[in-house]
């Protein structure tokens, strides 16, 4: 990249706020085609639609779902561990969660209550009657797309909580997908319907953004170099607030 061409990319980015005086320790230390490949995802991101998983046990399966999430867009995944710990595989992921947030909660009751009071409507995928075509959920509210165990599906807690219930159509002698491709299919689609039908809700704020975009510049610096900035007095930015040097 030309210097001329690494420049504009800066003074861009200054100019819309994501980079300033305090957080130039942390940015100077990130080539500009970095930079710019961040800002780019950050554009996309949305919190309009969120994942949750109940009990997926298998490290795969986990993996598959942040993948999925963080290759759509989907910056917030909850999940609620089974009877194995939520650890999903590295190879699977290919650290696609490094990028995400993920909001760890002891049972389904809370987790399901953390989204409603964040605003979102509930949908378990479910097989059982009373299932809407996944098409067929009204994406004029945020909505939170509920995943269950590999084998026993959701529990009839989660179904109890949720707002309603969905299934993908299938037209074949199998019964059902593995999640990680039920969660594939179901993301592609309310993602793509969702950003047609909300236009700028679907994204995120300028303050989301801007916080995201710190975490991120923050994380993607080497392991030595964070611990040379701490070591130099610079602290990580909390809640939003730019990073500063005490």
């Amino acid at each position: 990249m030309e210097e001329r061409e690494a420049k504009a990319i800066v003074e861009q980015l200054q100019k819309e706020g994501l980079l300033t005086e305090s957080t130039r320790p942390v940015w100077e230390m990130i080539l500009p085609r970095r930079l710019q490949r961040m800002h780019e995802v950050l554009n996309e991101r949305t919190r309009y639609i969120t994942v949750m998983m109940e009990a997926v046990d298998d490290p795969h399966n986990q993996a598959a779902v942040l993948r999925t999430a963080e290759a759509f867009g989907v910056q917030d995944v909850s999940i609620v561990a089974g009877r194995a710990p939520f650890a999903p595989n590295r190879l699977v992921t290919r650290y696609a969660d490094q990028w995400l947030t993920l909001h760890q909660k002891p049972d389904v009751q809370t987790a399901v209550a953390d989204l409603k009071q964040r605003g979102y409507q509930v949908y378990a995928s479910y097989l059982g009657d009373g299932a809407v075509p996944l098409s067929a959920i009204d994406l004029s509210r945020p909505t939170a797309l509920l995943f269950g165990n590999e084998h026993r599906g959701v529990s009839e807690e989660a179904l109890r909580l949720a707002d309603g219930t969905f299934i993908i159509p299938m037209h074949g002698f199998v019964q059902s997908f593995n999640i990680s491709v039920a969660a594939a299919l179901a993301l592609y689609d309310v993602t793509e319907r969702a950003r047609r039908q909300v236009g700028e809700r679907y994204y995120l704020s300028f303050e989301e953004k801007r916080a995201l975009y710190e975490q991120w510049m923050w994380q993607t610096l080497q392991p030595r170099i964070r611990k040379q900035l701490e070591q130099r007095g610079y602290t990580m930015g909390k809640g939003g607030q730019p990073g500063s040097f005490q």
